[in-house]
Order: structure tokens, then C-alpha cells, then sequence
């Protein structure tokens, strides 16, 4: 069995590198378990995750801070601390209104059982 990790203080950790960094984001991958990631990514106010395609399964949990999630033509979804977003599958990108930092958790494949 695995450590078990302290999302509070690598979200805490995070936040300090991404704002010390030019970039203004860090991130750690926190859990690996065959298709399952769970990733935990820090932003600095106004530090924008462009458009990326959803994989096929995704959730972003915010742990600190505001961000926006903006998902093709979709009004905007504004997330806060503590608040879990099912992510659709279009593609989308994550704007931090504050230093944020949240758990991305994804699956990036799915097997389907063929039935025979």
C-alpha cells in the first residue's frame, strides 16, 4: 500500500512554488494507478491553463482559492474551495481568479469489455 499524501500541504507547498515561478503554476502528480491520475495544480491569480482536450473521464475539486472553468461555447463555471466540478468531455481551460489550488483527477483510458 502506498503513503498516504497530504493534499492540504502539497496544495500549500504548490502555491508557493507557482508563485515564485514565472509561469506562476506548479503542479505534482499525487496518485498513479493505471489509468487513474490524480494531479494537484497550483495558479496564480490570472494564470490561465489554455484549451486542452478533456480526457476521457475528469474531475477538478478545488482546495484553495476561485477558479473559472470555461468549456467551449458553455457559459463559464465558477468553482470555489471545497467545490467538486464534473468536467465534460469538450475541451476546455482553467482560469485562476485568485491563487488557487485544486485536484484534477482523470482516467485516461477506458477499456471497454468486448462482449463475444
Amino acid at each position: 500500500m502506498a503513503a498516504p499524501v497530504d493534499i492540504p500541504a502539497l496544495a500549500e507547498d504548490l502555491l508557493d512554488i507557482a508563485v515564485a515561478s514565472e509561469h506562476g503554476r506548479a503542479a505534482e502528480l499525487a496518485v498513479h494507478d493505471g489509468p487513474l491520475r490524480q494531479t494537484v495544480i497550483a495558479l496564480t491569480e490570472g494564470t490561465r491553463l489554455a484549451e486542452h482536450n478533456a480526457p476521457p473521464a475528469a474531475s477538478l475539486q478545488v482546495l484553495v482559492g476561485r477558479v473559472r472553468v470555461e468549456q467551449g461555447d458553455a457559459p463559464a463555471t465558477d468553482i470555489v474551495a471545497g467545490h467538486l466540478l464534473e468536467l465534460t468531455h469538450e475541451r476546455h481551460a482553467v482560469l485562476a481568479l485568485e491563487d488557487s489550488a485544486f485536484l484534477l483527477t482523470t482516467v485516461t483510458s477506458v477499456d471497454i469489455p468486448s462482449h463475444g
